[in-house]
């Protein structure tokens, strides 16, 4: 405490654990944004990239008698989206349990 009866700044009893917290929370925020802009590239070349932009080269092939960039555009994307909503859910479980932070 100084003179004036307050608590000086480095002397909070605490502080060092919230230092520690705080930082291990950032480094959590840090993950988990990695981790979504991964997942949301991979989004993004699923849902814009090859269903749209490279659907010509893409219908050169084909699938089940369809070509391959009609079937990605109206179903493959779909099972990508699945997936990666799978592959978030497991990713955050994990990075939960690893940071503490998980029910």
């Amino acid at each position: 405490m100084d003179t004036n009866g307050q608590m000086q700044h480095g002397a909070q009893p605490g502080g060092a654990a919230k230092a520690d917290n705080d930082a291990k929370m950032r480094r959590y925020w840090q993950r988990n944004l990695r981790y979504m802009v991964v997942l949301l590239g991979i989004w993004f070349v699923a849902g814009y990239v090859l269903s749209i932009f490279f659907v010509n080269q893409l219908n050169a092939i084909r699938v089940g008698g369809f070509p391959l960039g009609f079937w990605f555009a109206q179903q493959g994307s779909m099972y990508v989206f699945v997936v990666l909503i799978l592959a978030y859910f497991l990713l955050m479980d994990r990075l939960d349990k690893e940071f503490d932070v998980h029910e």
